[in-house]
């Protein structure tokens, strides 16, 4: 072998470094969580600051905000000034094209709560290991603020590009909406969906149905603080008994179908609720047609999303499809057929995260 050279890494070696990647991965994920939840990440968007500073203007201890400031420096997310000067006195700067990732919660870059969703997911892993040995549940009420870590993920997508973009791109929908058509919600969460469609079309009126009375009360603040809520209303009830029959120009449900245990039943609500001529429009994970090993990056994200959370959850009532994260557009297809649509169609809609399917209620 000569100089140049590179001897191949054994397989062994490599997941052994993949996983340590990884470990070190879920810490730097727990500091983001600890600057955006103590607004450090706010604060130094302002103005830079040594670790004293940051702690006056922030109102926590000093010690802990420079060790804090240190972890984020050496992780390459913050910019110190001078590495050589004593430790309080070193000025630590948030570069400004880290501030849409860490602060600016409307960009679509936004991560602290993805972060934050990931650690509550860690989190609940010793129940995980009860309802894997039993094959029992764990619901989104059991996951304490899970379901707001998760409103948050999508906040910024729904409140920008879902609506004025992904929507209008379809000529149908948004030729409905810009008439003043009515929207239902079906699994609207805290609103985002719901409020997004208010906001980019003023003539329509949307109702939202969720099954979570928290989310649902969360969804009325949220509406009220948008200034929509004079048209839009929201309302605690299964999915599969919401609705008025045939009274929707678009029946919509935003990445729930694959949580639900009983996603035939719902489609077929909402296939009711949709007026004569009306648009059914499922939104859900944009992951493989059909399963393969290894996947790519989004195939191991929404695997391990199932893994820690929709599986759980939609196990968490009996009976259940358990259908999880990964649900392929042949799931969707056979779901759709049994509550009786004619068929799906995959609409073109360029979205890396998000397959859209039109339910067709007629041949």
């Amino acid at each position: 072998m000569t100089t140049t050279e590179i001897p191949p890494v054994d397989a062994t070696t490599a997941l052994a470094e993949r996983l340590f990647d990884g470990v070190i991965a879920t810490l730097e994920l727990a500091a983001v969580h600890l600057g955006s939840e103590l607004g450090w990440y706010r604060a130094l968007a302002e103005s830079p600051a040594t670790a004293p500073e940051l702690a006056e203007r922030t109102g926590t201890a000093p010690r802990y905000a420079r060790e804090w400031l240190e972890q984020q420096a050496v992780a390459g997310v913050l910019t110190v000034d001078d590495e050589t000067a004593a430790p309080d006195e070193r000025r630590y700067t948030l570069p400004e094209a880290h501030r849409p990732v860490l602060v600016d919660r409307d960009d679509l870059a936004y991560m602290p709560p993805f972060a934050h969703a990931a650690l509550i997911f860690a989190r609940n892993v010793p129940r995980l290991l009860e309802v894997y040995r039993t094959g029992e549940g764990l619901s989104w009420a059991e996951m304490g603020d899970a379901r707001d870590a998760q409103a948050a993920c999508n906040r910024a997508y729904f409140l920008g590009p879902m609506a004025g973009q992904d929507l209008a791109s379809v000529p149908e929908i948004d030729a409905a909406l810009r008439a003043g058509g009515r929207v239902a919600d079906v699994g609207c969460g805290m609103g985002w969906s719901a409020i997004g469609i208010a906001r980019a079309y003023p003539q329509v009126r949307v109702d939202g149905y969720d099954i979570d009375e928290p989310s649902v009360e969360q969804a009325r603040r949220n509406a009220e603080e948008a200034g929509v809520a004079d048209r839009i209303r929201f309302t605690t009830v299964d999915a599969a008994a919401a609705g008025e029959q045939g009274s929707y120009d678009l029946v919509t449900a935003f990445e729930c179908v694959h949580d639900l245990a009983d996603p035939v039943g719902v489609l077929a609500a909402m296939r009711r609720m949709a007026r004569p001529g009306g648009t059914v429009l499922v939104v859900d994970e944009r992951v493989a047609e059909r399963f393969t090993a290894p996947g790519d990056a989004i195939e191991r994200l929404m695997y391990g999303y199932s893994v820690t959370c929709c599986l759980p959850d939609g196990l968490s009532t009996r009976p259940s499809a358990g259908t999880g994260t990964v649900m392929r557009p042949a799931t969707l297809e056979r779901y759709a057929h049994e509550a009786g649509f004619a068929g799906v169609d995959v609409l073109p809609v360029d979205n890396e995260f998000f397959r859209f399917y039109r339910l067709r209620t007629g041949a």
